[in-house]
């Protein structure tokens, strides 16, 4: 059998090993370190905002620390897109609270506006007004910042940006992450740039900064000996693993360029089959880094499905996967509120994520070109 190609496999760029090895010789092996200092400060040179990035161990421990910072606690809700990794979700159980969830609107695949609005409203209604909404910017596409912080200050509630899928994307020529109160950044090891593990969140004010690093270092108070007035959680990045971040830094944009390059070999291949819709930016507005590629199928033109051709990629060694289950779909949501209509739903069954590695060969992209056109 031919060798596997992967969704999105790491890519490393080469100089990971001087910072990894400089940690190593001066003995900085602790969650503190000039790695940790030297990569948030490469993050906020590259978001080009006034911003201040606190790293961490994963994605999923800023969206935790980025709810407690917004005052979340036990009974309170939280709105958060449906259309998403169960990672943007489950902190709002940590946090004892439950989540709305928001359908996507038919261009970004995103947070419907109108559905936020309408859920927002019903909530207070009810008398239980949203303490936070977390918006993602599913597989790097933005999604429609404008009107969604336009809502949020409506309402004041605290916007945080889930832009784990979405580092080098941007709506209007402003970084994803750095619209909100919070962003959320992750490199986990299938993100566009990796550390193995690891997230970081974005603040606008070095006071929110700093209780982040105060809260995911334990919380320990200020005294000689061990004090602690606030429940904290072991949630910081090592400086080991930030050296990783430190040299994928450096390749960052080159990986944008080649995940958008995938993109454009996708539409190439697509754009004279019929019922196949390659996702794309709606707009000049939008700038996606397409960290996952992806399509959707109409069966009724195609005659074939989605796991059709899933199926047919499997055959031939080929890693490919449906989109996200949007997370009302999902066993452990299934009492949350849902606001919306199906339109997540439906890309959900008839989506399908493709290989998008900035790594891929040529060969590879011969062999994967060579299944859709037996395929089709």
């Amino acid at each position: 059998m031919s060798e596997k190609i992967w969704l999105s496999s790491p890519h490393m760029g080469g100089n990971e090993l001087k910072y990894i090895n400089e940690a190593f010789k001066e003995n900085w092996v602790a969650p503190l370190g000039p790695n940790v200092d030297g990569f948030e400060k490469d993050l906020e040179l590259f978001l080009n905002k006034d911003v201040n990035v606190a790293v961490l161990s994963a994605g999923t421990a800023a969206i935790h620390l980025a709810l407690i910072e917004c005052g979340v606690e036990h009974g309170d809700e939280v709105i958060c897109q449906s259309m998403t990794f169960s990672a943007s979700a489950n902190p709002i159980s940590y946090c004892g609270a439950t989540p709305v969830f928001i359908d996507s609107e038919s261009d970004t695949w995103n947070m419907c506006p109108k559905a936020l609005k309408e859920a927002i409203e019903d909530r207070i209604k009810n008398g239980k007004k949203p303490k936070a909404i977390i918006v993602v910017h599913l597989y790097g596409m933005p999604a429609k910042m404008d009107e969604i912080v336009s809502i949020a200050n409506e309402y004041q509630i605290d916007l945080i940006e889930d832009a784990a899928e979405a580092l080098g994307s941007k709506y209007k020529d402003q970084s994803c992450g750095t619209f909100g109160r919070f962003g959320i950044l992750s490199f986990n090891g299938n993100k566009i740039i990796t550390t193995s593990g690891g997230g970081a969140l974005v603040c606008h004010t070095k006071d929110d900064k700093d209780k982040t690093v105060f809260l995911s270092t334990q919380a320990r108070d200020n005294a000689p000996h061990y004090q602690h007035s606030h429940i904290g959680f072991n949630y910081r990045m090592s400086n080991i693993v930030a050296g990783i971040g430190r040299g994928q830094m450096e390749v960052l944009q080159d990986r944008v360029d080649a995940r958008r390059a995938m993109h454009d070999f996708y539409v190439n291949i697509f754009e004279k089959i019929d019922g196949v819709e390659v996702f794309s930016e709606p707009n000049s507005d939008f700038y996606s880094n397409h960290w996952l590629s992806s399509i959707i199928i109409d069966p009724a033109i195609v005659g074939k499905t989605r796991e059709d051709l899933r199926l047919a990629f499997l055959e031939d060694n080929i890693e490919s996967r449906p989109l996200w289950k949007p997370m009302h779909m999902q066993p452990i949501f299934a009492d949350a509120p849902y606001y919306g209509t199906n339109v997540s739903e439906k890309l959900f069954e008839d989506g399908l994520c493709l290989p998008s590695g900035s790594n891929l060969s040529d060969e590879e992209r011969e062999r994967i070109a060579n299944v859709i056109s037996k395929f089709f």
